[in-house]
């Protein structure tokens, strides 16, 4: 059995297993470790100018074939680009890149991720709007009097009047329209800014020409109307963005700008970014950590609930660990500082949701696939429709009328913004439920699980069993036992660790320690070997408790232990089934304490003494019948089965590995989140295809009006935001 173990392992990637009595932890951590080393540099950058998923597709493609970039990826809801990209590479550089497409670009760091930001651009289109419906009311009075017969000389100061108000009104007020489409035209790419300008344009050329040639009719009020509309749109879909605040801005939030330090013995107030490693911070009660670190001073109680979900305050001794965004309750704390910047949880946290709201589904390929035609398709359509129209009528205004109708009614905001409005609004639920989505498919993923299988210890269980039957020992078989539980970091073993050492046990001089992948651990005492773990493994006979066994010079012992429900357990089990799904549990543990606790959760199927190898099996196994999985665990023998499934979850206390390989990641320690999590995925995924929909109806009814000319280009700006709109608020019916 020693020897189909150490096959196990080396069949493995990296040699990498764990059991219920052995672990590789520390294989694990020098994993996650290499992984950290190679992810190189995570940057943001902010990009006003984006509106479309042309807009997308464009920076995506700069950025991706910049050198050093090693993902780039867009999230058009928040206007921003998180960038995977080499140590060496600079933020300044990427701008330059998008700039050179003809967008702006600016440097995002975790103090500018703030409400101002999106206040300011939200005061900025409100002021324009303001002015651009003023000058519309004004030069609508003045056509009134116009259409109610005022002619020759009148008619005429009426409209040069009209174009004085209009001219600069315009220049101010389309000024976003402009800056966008000239960037666009200057970088040889066309955007739906383009077609805006020109129909704003053609609008105005059309009333001047007009105008000189003293005609009857100008369209000064219809661009300004138009103009004010499109920018309603625009402000209106910038409120519902930001009312569907992410969640990465919500931990950016918690970030704290600056922090007591103690320098040469006295307190300095200093900004974060000036922090070093080692630092000694105080922290006052009311206050949020700033960086992560460890206490060395004081007695106070962290309240975790932002970060983590945990409602209880939980105790903050000398020699605990803290985390950026945990308040301090009661006491003035010292910390010394591990971790700052972009290197603490907190920071690393935000930049996991940032990516995963920035991922990308197959529906928006589809929307991105749908993008790429519009630009030539529609300035084509509006073309022939210009000369569709001049042919048949012979009038040259309305001609110029409908082409600039068919440019405004077909612009694709409202396909742009299909998928990541609700991707955006579904991860801050999910957040605030205290679920992190790590992944940029797990929503659509989740949205189709039927089957969730779960591992025992650790996930349905609180993970720290306690030993129950240590006083039944002597010292020398006690002193062993801790020997050969310091080579596992499994929770029996950890816990049989901490009891001993409790005790003022010594560890016994066992040479050659060694694991045993899937079995245990063993070594030699005086030239005779020794191991502890699993009781298949030892030859014992296994009963219906938790427990490790020992085989010493005396024989086989027995080390029994008891553990208690995580929280939410009951509940999330008994919902699950409720809502129609399969739910089974795999574990390494016995068959007997397995049983139990099926039993008492009311799972019939249940499976024990599984393997790592196992588990991963029996997932596979699942999903060739056609189940769509999604497997919860916690430890280094659960990766394997994470990786497999159709999605995975892990507690926030699993090892570095579990939490690499799952999808979401579970902040608190109640697992009641889970079958509403599995609600929201399949809300989320109806809203997209409400959203496709929506978009898809627009589009047919919109384009064949505005070709048939029965849209003029006021009506089209009108249901142009109209659809952008009605997206961005059936996203929202998430919250």
């Amino acid at each position: 059995m020693v020897d189909a173990a150490q096959h196990y392992i080396e069949e493995q990637p990296g040699g990498i297993s764990a059991c219920p009595a052995c672990s590789a932890a520390p294989a694990a951590e020098d994993m996650a470790r290499r992984a950290r080393e190679l992810e190189g540099a995570t940057l943001a950058l902010s990009l006003p100018g984006i509106h479309c998923a042309a807009c997308i597709d464009t920076v995506e493609r700069a950025l991706n074939a910049a050198p050093g970039v090693r993902e780039a990826r867009v999230n058009l809801t928040l206007k921003r680009a998180q960038v995977k990209a080499d140590a060496d590479v600079e933020a300044a550089d990427l701008v330059q890149v998008v700039e050179g497409v003809g967008y702006e670009a600016h440097e995002l760091d975790a103090g500018t991720i703030a409400a101002t930001a999106t206040d300011r651009r939200g005061r900025e289109l409100l002021m324009r709007l303001a002015v651009a419906g003023f000058a519309s009311m004004n030069v609508m009075l003045l056509s009134v009097s116009v259409w109610s017969g005022a002619a020759d000389a009148t008619r005429d100061l009426f409209h040069w009047i009209s174009a004085a108000i209009t001219l600069p009104a315009i220049a101010f007020c389309a000024q976003p329209f402009f800056i966008s489409a000239g960037r666009a035209l200057k970088a040889r790419h066309l955007n739906m800014d383009v077609p805006i300008s020109l129909a704003i344009l053609l609008a105005l050329a059309t009333s001047l020409w007009e105008t000189s040639l003293s005609g009857e009719h100008a369209y000064f009020d219809a661009a300004l109307t138009l103009t004010f509309f499109l920018l309603a749109g625009r402000y209106l879909d910038h409120r519902t963005r930001a009312a569907a605040r992410s969640a990465a801005e919500e931990l950016a939030a918690l970030e704290v700008p600056r922090a007591w330090v103690l320098r040469d013995g006295e307190e300095v107030q200093l900004p974060v970014a000036e922090l070093s490693i080692g630092d000694l911070i105080q922290v006052r009660p009311g206050g949020r950590m700033p960086v992560d670190g460890e206490i060395v001073e004081g007695a106070s109680e962290l309240d975790r609930s932002l970060l983590t979900g945990e409602t209880l305050p939980v105790p903050a001794l000398a020699g605990q660990g803290v985390s950026a965004g945990e308040v301090n309750l009661t006491g003035p704390l010292t910390v010394r500082a591990t971790a700052i910047g972009r290197d603490t949880s907190l920071a690393r946290m935000a930049d996991l949701v940032a990516i995963a709201e920035s991922g990308r589904s197959r529906y928006t390929s589809l929307a991105d696939r749908a993008a790429k035609l519009y630009a030539p398709g529609v300035h084509i359509l509006s073309a022939l429709s210009f000369l569709g129209w001049f042919l048949w009528s012979g009038d040259l205004r309305v001609a110029l009328n409908i082409a600039a109708a068919v440019l405004i009614i077909t612009c694709p905001c409202a396909l742009g913004l299909a998928v990541p409005a609700v991707t955006t609004a579904a991860s801050g639920r999910l957040f605030r439920r205290g679920m992190l989505v790590k992944h940029e498919t797990a929503l659509e993923r989740l949205a189709e699980v039927d089957t969730v299988v779960f591992d025992k210890t650790g996930t349905l269980t609180a993970g720290t069993p306690e030993a129950t039957n240590l006083d039944a020992f002597d010292d020398a078989t006690l002193s062993l036992s801790l020997a050969l539980a310091e080579g596992s970091s499994h929770p029996l073993s950890r816990s049989l660790v901490t009891a001993l050492r409790a005790r003022g046990i010594a560890p016994a001089p066992v040479a050659e320690l060694r694991e045993v992948p899937g079995y245990g651990t063993e070594g030699l005492l005086d030239g005779r070997r020794v191991r502890l773990g699993r009781a298949a493994w030892l030859g014992a006979e296994a009963g219906g408790e938790t427990a490790t066994w020992l085989e010493g010079p005396d024989g086989l012992v027995e080390f029994t232990f008891t553990d208690s429900l995580r929280d939410g357990a009951e509940a999330a089990v008994r919902d699950l089934l409720a809502a129609g799904k399969r739910v089974a549990l795999i574990s390494g543990d016995a068959e007997g304490a397995v049983a139990d606790l099926a039993a008492r959760l009311g799972i019939e199927d249940w499976t024990a003494g599984a393997l790592p190898g196992d588990k991963a099996t029996r997932i596979v196994d699942l999903q060739a019948q056609g189940a769509r999985v999604l497997m919860v665990g916690d430890g280094l023998n659960d990766t394997a089965a994470l990786s497999t499934a159709h999605v995975s979850i892990s507690p926030a206390s699993a090892l570095d590995a579990a939490r690499v390989a799952s999808d979401i990641v579970l902040l608190g320690g109640d697992l009641s989140p889970i079958p509403e999590a599995l609600g929201i995925a399949s809300r989320a995924t109806r809203r997209i295809r409400e959203n496709f929909r929506i978009a898809t109806f627009y589009n047919v009814i919109a384009v064949p009006l505005a070709v048939a000319g029965l849209c003029s280009p006021l009506i089209a700006a009108l249901a142009m935001s109209a659809s952008s709109i009605t997206v961005s608020l059936n996203a929202l019916r998430l919250r």
